[in-house]
């Protein structure tokens, strides 16, 4: 599962990147410096396997990852192949969520595609863009259905249906995240279609260092426009929050969060965020060998989550093993939240919850 990383040029993309995964992508003040779009494997901060490390005390620790993609900048043009367009379109299409980072910060030192700060006209160039591909996707799709529903098929008469109120949309200017199928058969449809504006997506607001704990005049007009999307807005001064991963210890870097009025950096913010986005959970296995934190699907069964670990495990099931990650925290060891009878044996039904700790039992 991956998110990536889209903008207009010279927004910040790369230098988020860079400060999400430490890798280093080339950040430079021009459009299109980032050609082959950049994947990072980013640890996800969780302050729970920090707490079953205390207790544990385990060889190694090892945290769940999220997959960032930093993709080239877009342009007005693009869904007709304008600058880096039919790359761009092609590369986030293969994303699961969409992090679009806005600029929301004044800086004549460094150029703005569109010649002034706009995070308003910006958000609406590239919805455009994608919207204008989508619906390039979705006419040519109605054609082929067009033909088969007047046979009379109804699997071809329910795809119609749907791709119809989807173009609607999109003629509105609106993403094909706000249709909503209607039953079962719609939802499978809508997956089948791979619309870049049905995915997911969670709103960046770059801003300056004074505006990273209280936002700006730039992020109130983000908050607005966005407000009926059910979409996350999170604002962070990237520029500084990639001097604050340059800071060789942790008792500097909270030195200069503190001075900004932050207890966290703002990028762990954003990773956690990526991670609910992409509709992932973790759950633990702890022991003095290793506490892991794994990452699967929400909503995954305990098989489905053994098979995380190696698919043998989901071959021959046999139990889970759970304690909840607070009765593990309160009892402090697995032997004492036994004894407190808080230790469940699950079958291949269990829905794993956010945090369990884990073992699992198999014969293959």
């Amino acid at each position: 599962m991956k998110a990536g990383i889209v903008g207009l040029p010279n927004v910040g993309k790369s230098t988020l990147f860079n400060c999400l995964s430490n890798a280093k992508a080339q950040s430079a003040n021009f459009p299109f410096c980032t050609i082959e779009p950049n994947i990072g494997v980013v640890n996800v901060p969780d302050p729970r396997i920090e707490k079953l490390e205390e207790l544990v005390k385990p060889e190694r620790v090892q945290m769940a990852t999220v997959d960032i993609v930093d993709i080239a900048g877009l342009v007005k043009g693009a869904s007709k192949g304008e600058g880096l367009g039919n790359q761009f379109l092609g590369n986030i299409r293969e994303c699961n969520a969409i992090i679009h980072v806005l600029r929301c910060f004044d800086n004549d030192n460094i150029i703005h595609v569109d010649g002034n700060v706009n995070p308003i006209r910006d958000k609406e160039t590239i919805d455009i863009e994608l919207q204008l591909k989508d619906l390039e996707t979705v006419e040519k799709r109605l054609e082929k259905v067009n033909r088969a529903a007047k046979t009379g098929n109804k699997e071809a008469q329910t795809e119609q249906g749907l791709l119809n109120r989807i173009r609607e949309a999109l003629l509105q200017a609106k993403s094909a995240r706000t249709v909503t199928p209607k039953g079962y058969e719609e939802e499978e449809l809508f997956e089948t279609f791979q619309l870049i504006t049905s995915k997911p997506v969670l709103y960046v607001c770059n801003v300056d260092e004074d505006s990273a704990a209280t936002g700006n005049k730039y992020v109130e007009q983000v908050r607005e426009l966005v407000k009926d999307e059910n979409a996350e807005v999170i604002v962070l001064a990237v520029g500084t929050e990639a001097d604050i991963t340059e800071l060789e210890t942790y008792e500097e870097r909270q030195v200069f969060l503190e001075d900004m009025g932050l207890t966290e950096p703002g990028a762990s913010v954003l990773i956690r965020a990526a991670y609910k986005l992409l509709k992932q959970q973790t759950y633990f296995t702890a022991g003095v060998k290793e506490v892991r934190a794994w990452t699967i699907n929400i909503g995954a069964t305990a098989p489905q989550a053994a098979g995380v670990i190696h698919t043998d495990f989901e071959k021959g099931f046999i139990r889970a093993e759970v304690i909840s990650y607070e009765d593990y925290i309160h009892y402090g060891t697995e032997v004492k939240a036994k004894e407190a009878g808080k230790f469940k044996v699950e079958g291949k039904e269990y829905i794993v919850k956010d945090g369990d700790v884990m073992h699992f039992r198999f014969n293959v």
